[in-house]
């Protein structure tokens, strides 16, 4: 059994402990909400990009483009090369996040024959680089504090390579956190665009608005954009990716801190656990002592008393 001093020393240790991660708490709940604010001021944008180039594709239903899977058949065809954003945390300590996307990134790749990663945040890019995996090295992004400007330039990068057939596919890793309690890892395929949920989405506004196929024919005849449909495509679709990605690095940073309050609560909670027992511990130890110490003054009390009387009767 361990003793006092052996017991006050873990407990001072786990009340250190503990100081850290209420600390760590509070730290990743001001990210959080700061993250979520970020998220729901760029929504409008992005959203309102996404009724743009649906309307475009819809009034030019035959229309083919670079960016979208309604290319040519030997395009489609020759898919080879594809590209892997994943957004990862730059640190560990919050839970299973890191490894979630880990796995689940590790799936997609295997099943991707010639295939190139670009990985943000530094957990993700130590581990598959230190798997052998065709890492990007000049794909050099931090998860801390993102930024519309850094989404930018990722956006830069990865349509550079796509437009010079460097890259067929691109596919994004990330996680969507659904509420407070429950995160889920999404793969998305960010390029070429699917023509179809752009459709979907503007065929329903048109139910809504109770429009027939005549009213839309008809309006095809007037609805004119200049340069070119294509063109304007071409910059809807680099603002459309650049706010796509912006959105999931604010996804993922809200997912980690989200995953780090919930660790440091659990890390909080058992240390609590664990100073009651030790507090338990340390008093049925000290009771254990005290009643030692009086055992051996009672014994000792007792066998003087029996040396003062042998004295007495010699």
């Amino acid at each position: 059994m361990a003793g006092t001093k052996e017991i006050q020393s873990r407990i001072r240790s786990i009340q250190d402990t503990m100081k850290i991660t209420k600390a760590m708490y509070m730290m990743s709940s001001m990210k959080l909400r700061k993250a979520k604010q970020k998220l729901e001021d760029t929504e409008p944008y992005f959203y309102g990009l996404s009724e743009e180039i649906a309307s475009i594709l819809y009034h030019f239903p035959d229309m083919q483009h670079l960016y979208f899977d309604n290319r040519a058949k030997d395009q489609k065809e020759l898919v080879k090369k594809k590209g892997i954003i994943i957004i990862t945390g730059d640190k560990g300590m919050a839970g299973a996040y890191n490894h979630n996307i880990i796995k689940e990134a590790s799936a997609l790749c295997d099943g991707a024959e010639d295939k190139k990663l670009f990985v943000v945040g530094e957990v993700g890019r130590s581990y598959f680089l230190n798997q052998g995996y065709p890492v990007d090295k000049d794909f050099h992004f931090s998860t801390n504090n993102p930024s519309i400007h850094r989404a930018r330039v990722m956006t830069e990068y990865i349509v550079d390579l796509y437009n010079n057939e460097q890259l067929d596919e691109v596919y994004v890793v990330y996680t969507h956190m659904i509420n407070s309690m429950k995160s889920e890892v999404e793969v998305e395929q960010l390029m070429p665009l699917k023509t179809h949920e752009f459709l979907k989405h503007e065929m329903k506004e048109h139910e809504k608005q109770g429009q027939s196929d005549s009213d839309i024919s008809e309006a095809e005849d007037w609805f004119l954009i200049y340069p070119s449909p294509k063109k304007v495509l071409e910059k809807l679709v680099y603002n459309y990716v650049t706010g796509f990605l912006y959105g999931v690095l604010v996804e993922g940073a809200a997912s980690e801190e989200n995953a780090r309050m919930q660790a440091m609560q659990a890390a909080t909670n058992n240390a609590e656990e664990m100073l009651k027992e030790l507090s338990i511990e340390y008093n049925r130890v000290r009771q254990a002592a005290i009643t030692q110490e009086i055992t051996e003054v009672i014994g000792g009390a007792k066998a003087l008393k029996k040396k003062k009387s042998k004295r007495g009767e010699t």
